[in-house]
């Protein structure tokens, strides 16, 4: 029986502990379990806070302020246009084909509903009828993720900044940005 007991363990003896009161100013009291051998000291540290504070000036110094800080910029809320314009960027590589409206192929107006379509935004199917849609746009006042009119109705795409147009060309071409400018546009469109 003696070597079942060693093999099973028995429990060692908790050595008593006392509950003291730990004051630290300015934080909180706390009640912490000290064993008896260490109550004095604990004694000995709430008297020497207690002190140290006592003697040192009652105002506390402010924090140093941060040099040059500026709170950071609230972000704009994204448009239709810049969703519709994000989602058509991760098609750059997609094949064009006549009536694809996607998701792995497109023709001019299909990528610009397709895109559309990922921000939530119903558009009509040809880019005859989606020049239509939305608030017209002033070459000069291009954003990115205005719908651009090109080729005297017949072709579409959005523009993406930097006089470039993202847009599904022609057949045997994929998806890829192409210069834009001002005598190749019939109308723009911005969707609100």
């Amino acid at each position: 029986m003696g070597t079942l007991a060693a093999t099973t363990g028995t429990m060692p003896a908790i050595a008593s502990a006392a509950t003291t009161t730990i004051d630290v100013p300015g934080v909180g009291k706390f009640d912490v379990e000290v064993p008896d051998q260490y109550a004095a000291q604990a004694d000995q540290l709430n008297q020497q806070l207690n002190q140290a504070l006592s003697a040192a000036p009652q105002a506390m110094p402010s924090a140093p302020a941060l040099p040059n800080f500026a709170p950071p910029a609230q972000a704009q809320p994204q448009t239709a246009g810049d969703v519709a314009l994000d989602a058509a960027k991760t098609k750059v590589g997609a094949m064009y084909s006549w009536g694809a409206a996607g998701p792995y192929n497109f023709d001019c107006s299909g990528l610009v509903q397709w895109a559309f379509k990922q921000a939530g935004v119903k558009l009509p199917r040809t880019s005859f009828e989606q020049s239509h849609v939305g608030a017209p746009v002033a070459f000069q006042n291009l954003q990115p993720g205005d719908i651009v009119i090109t080729n005297g109705g017949g072709h579409v795409g959005l523009y993406a900044g930097d006089g470039k147009l993202l847009n599904a060309v022609q057949s045997g071409d994929p998806v890829s940005y192409t210069s834009l400018s001002a005598d190749d546009v019939v109308t723009a469109r911005r969707i609100a």
